[in-house]
C-alpha cells in the first residue's frame, strides 16, 4: 500500500498543494516553520480521521478561510486507486469519505489504511502521564482489531455513567449500589477484554521493541516495557467492591483498565528519570519501528511511515543507518521531513533507491528534478 497522490486545500498554512509522490521515500525540506510537518499530518488525517497535533479540527483551517480538504488517493495491492477525504467546514460537522460515500463512524475507517508517525513530540510518550500511554497503545490495537475499538468506546462511556452517578449521589445523598451495579457489569465485561488484549500485544510487541532498540543504540544498553495494570493481581469486580467507599468520597471511577499504564525501563531505572535525551530518542523511535512492524504482520501489507524532524540530534552515521533500515523490501513508502537538504542528499548518494525531494517554502510546495 502507498499513497498516489495528495491534494489540499486550505491545511494549516497550505493554500493549495498538488502531490505526486515516489512508492518508497518522499523527503520534505526546508526551515523549521515553513509547513513541512503540516504535510505529514495531512497524510495522518487520511488515515485516522483527526491531526496528530492539534485534536480541534476547526483550528487546521487556514486563517481566513471557510473549510480545509484533504484528498488522498492510495495504491493497494497495485491495482486500485482508492480516493479518502477529508473536508472540515467553519462551524459543520467533518465529512470523512472513501471513493466519495461518507461514513457514518469516523472508526469504521480506523486500520484501512495504517500509518506509522515518528515526531519529536512523541517524547510525551515518556515525559507525560499515564493517559498518554494508554492512548498510544489504544491506537495501535485499533488499527487492526475494530472489537477492540467499539469495547473502548463503550468502556469510556460506561466509565463516564458511572462517574455522573456518582456525582449524583454525593449532590442528592441518596445511594442506590443496584444502579451502580449496572455500570459496574458494563466495566467488567468490557475491561476484561480489553485487558487481556493490551496483555497480549505487549508480549509480542516488546520482542519488536527491544531489537530495533538495540539496532539503533548498538546494543549498548537493556531495555524493557512492561504492562502495569490493577487487573494483574485482581479482578476488576473484586476491585470495583472494594472501591465503592473511595469512589463514592471522590466522585469517580478510581479502579479499571482506565487506569493501565506502560513502565518504560533502561537498566531497569526509569526512562524518563535516567534516560538522557539521546536514550529517550532512541527508545521512541524503537517504539515506533516495532509498532510499524507488529502492524505490517497483522495486515500481511505495510503501513506508511512519517519520520518527522527525527534526524536532529542524530549523527550522520545513524541517519544513513536509519534510511539503509527503511529502504530494503521490510518497509515501504516513507516519508522524511529536514532542514538540511545536503544531509538527505548525501545519504542518497551512497543509498540507491527510488526517492523524490520536495522543497517547502512557506506553503509553496515544489518538487526538485
Amino acid at each position: 500500500m502507498y499513497i498516489r497522490r495528495l491534494t489540499l486545500s486550505h491545511f494549516k498554512n497550505h493554500t493549495e498543494a498538488d502531490l505526486d509522490f515516489s512508492a518508497k521515500i518522499n523527503c520534505f525540506i526546508g526551515d523549521n516553520g515553513v509547513g513541512k510537518t503540516n504535510l505529514l499530518d495531512a497524510l495522518y488525517y487520511l488515515s485516522f480521521c483527526k491531526s496528530y497535533f492539534n485534536p480541534i479540527d476547526s483550528q487546521n483551517i487556514q486563517h481566513d478561510e471557510g473549510f480545509f480538504a484533504i484528498h488522498g488517493t492510495y495504491s493497494k495491492n497495485g491495482d486500485s486507486n482508492d480516493v479518502v477525504s477529508c473536508i472540515q467546514r467553519r462551524n459543520a460537522k467533518k465529512q470523512f469519505k472513501l471513493n466519495k460515500k461518507e461514513y457514518n463512524r469516523l472508526a469504521d475507517h480506523i486500520g484501512l489504511y495504517p500509518l506509522v508517525m515518528i515526531s519529536p513530540y512523541d517524547r510525551d510518550l515518556i515525559n507525560e502521564g499515564s493517559e498518554a500511554r494508554r492512548k498510544y497503545i489504544d491506537s495501535v490495537i485499533s488499527q487492526f482489531d475494530k472489537v477492540y475499538l467499539d469495547d473502548l468506546i463503550n468502556y469510556n462511556k460506561a466509565v463516564s455513567q458511572r462517574n455522573s452517578l456518582l456525582k449524583q449521589f454525593a449532590e442528592t445523598g441518596y445511594f442506590d449500589r443496584s444502579s451502580l451495579e449496572i455500570w459496574d457489569e458494563k466495566l467488567i465485561d468490557l475491561g476484561s477484554n480489553i485487558h487481556e488484549k493490551r496483555k497480549n500485544f505487549l508480549t509480542d510487541f516488546s520482542v519488536l521493541f527491544q531489537h530495533y532498540f538495540e539496532f539503533i543504540s548498538g546494543g549498548k544498553e537493556k531495555v524493557n516495557i512492561t504492562y502495569d495494570s490493577q487487573l494483574h493481581d485482581n479482578g476488576l469486580r473484586n476491585l470495583l467492591e472494594e472501591a465503592v467507599p473511595r469512589d463514592r468520597a471522590v466522585k469517580y471511577t478510581t479502579v479499571g483498565i482506565h487506569k493501565d499504564d506502560l513502565l518504560f525501563e533502561i537498566d531497569g531505572h526509569p526512562v524518563k528519570k535516567f534516560g538522557s535525551q539521546g536514550q529517550q530518542k532512541s527508545f521512541v523511535i524503537a517504539i515506533k519501528l516495532a509498532q510499524f512492524d507488529y502492524t505490517k504482520n497483522i495486515k500481511t501489507f505495510k503501513p506508511v511511515l512519517l519520520f518527522d524532524d527525527i534526524f536532529d540530534k542524530l549523527d550522520h552515521n545513524r541517519v544513513e543507518q536509519l534510511i539503509k533500515l527503511v529502504s530494503d523490501n521490510s518497509f515501504g513508502q516513507v516519508f522524511i521531513t529536514d532542514t538540511q537538504q545536503e544531509r538527505i542528499e548525501m545519504v542518497f548518494n551512497k543509498v540507491d533507491i527510488d526517492h523524490k525531494i520536495f522543497k517547502i517554502d512557506n506553503g509553496t510546495v515544489i518538487e526538485e528534478k
